[in-house]
């Protein structure tokens, strides 16, 4: 019987080996992305709910954008607070810039994020979209030159990366930065591998077309969240989806400052993903499996003290290969200090899925105020 189960083990790792290496290592080692500047016309979209004091950063660093064709499309979503008359302060200020979206609540629609976004999207001038949270900072004054530089005849639908802030001294802001660049080599290394399946709002771009061709957000409406990853993981393909992940390209916001704040998120995360493809909701509980199934069995082996020298290589083998791969992803996007605990915090988010997974069974995340 302990044959069998280190059997079971040894595919587990060779499952791993599959993920980190075969599939996660087209991001983690794949060449420097090059940038070629272009004048496509782009609306940068900003949806806004009680954000008033966020908008005050965001706004100057979006105008001071280097780039030739652009406009900002603002859209208050029925905020209580003064982000409207702040808007309005804007669209004063840059009259030939911001294109001002005002949305009641509708009854059918109540404190729709897909609805606000749809009526901002209709009101957008501009062939190309770029989305950004209104909690969200440009990481440089490129932002829009670099991400609208991988739109192609082909191609798009443009991915960016979407980091947190650094917080010193918190181990929680690198439980949460490794879990941001563990989620963005999954979505930006099955797009290399042909198969996108994933985005995120606050850093993405697609060609308008691609919002109309399916009528928008109709087919998961009812879903009050998930206008970013519901929406590519229905639209992105092989052949329309390229990905940015420069510096400049990136966009920062604050990390959650407490457990329970990221527990939350991620409840939401969890919850959207259960909406997607079978085959994408497949290949991600395969790999949350066999990380859990890599702990789980490795303590029963070695509680069963199975021979060290057959289990010991096999367990740093595998460590080798994912700490490698997520060291160099987490580099390429400037998070080299989120690895650094890669063992420990790689279990605690095992742990927190798993958490997650169960409390998802009994009640539904809120969704996006």
């Amino acid at each position: 019987m302990l044959n069998i189960i280190f059997y079971v083990f040894i595919g587990v790792v060779v499952l791993q080996m599959v993920y980190y290496l075969g599939v996660y290592g087209k991001f983690a080692f794949a060449k420097p992305l090059s940038i070629t500047t272009k004048r496509l016309p782009v609306s940068v979209i900003v949806c806004a709910k009680n954000d008033a004091e966020n908008i005050k950063q965001l706004i100057p660093l979006l105008a001071a954008q280097n780039y030739p064709d652009f406009e900002l499309v603002l859209i208050d979503n029925a905020s209580s607070d003064d982000t409207l008359d702040i808007f309005e302060e804007f669209e004063k200020q840059y009259p030939n810039l911001v294109r001002l979206v005002k949305v009641e609540n509708n009854e059918a629609f109540w404190g729709s994020k897909k609805y606000a976004l749809t009526l901002g999207i209709k009101a957008a001038r501009k062939d190309y979209l770029l989305f950004i949270d209104a909690k969200c900072m440009p990481n440089s004054t490129e932002w829009i030159a670099h991400m609208s530089s991988q739109f192609t005849m082909s191609k798009t639908i443009v991915l960016g990366y979407a980091a947190y802030e650094k917080k010193k001294n918190s181990f929680l802001n690198k439980i949460i930065r490794y879990d941001s660049v563990l989620t963005a080599t999954q979505y930006f290394a099955w797009a290399r591998a042909g198969k996108p399946f994933n985005g995120n709002g606050r850093n993405l771009a697609y060609k308008k077309d691609e919002f109309f061709k399916v009528n928008g957000y109709i087919n998961h409406i009812k879903v009050h969240m998930g206008e970013d990853s519901l929406f590519i993981n229905e639209v992105a393909t092989n052949k329309n989806t390229s990905i940015c992940y420069t510096p400049e390209s990136f966009t920062y916001r604050e990390s959650r400052k407490s457990f329970k704040e990221w527990v939350k998120e991620k409840r939401k995360k969890t919850f959207t993903a259960s909406f997607f493809k079978s085959a994408d909701q497949l290949q991600i509980k395969a790999f949350y499996l066999s990380q859990l199934s890599f702990i789980v069995l490795a303590i029963v082996l070695a509680a069963l003290q199975f021979n060290w020298m057959f289990l010991v290589p096999v367990i740093i083998v595998r460590y080798i290969a994912g700490w490698v791969t997520m060291a160099q992803s987490a580099a390429r996007l400037h998070e080299k200090d989120a690895v650094y605990w890669y063992p420990v915090i790689e279990i605690i988010l095992i742990f927190t899925q798993l958490y997650v997974n169960f409390t998802n069974l009994f009640s539904k995340p809120t969704h996006w105020k």
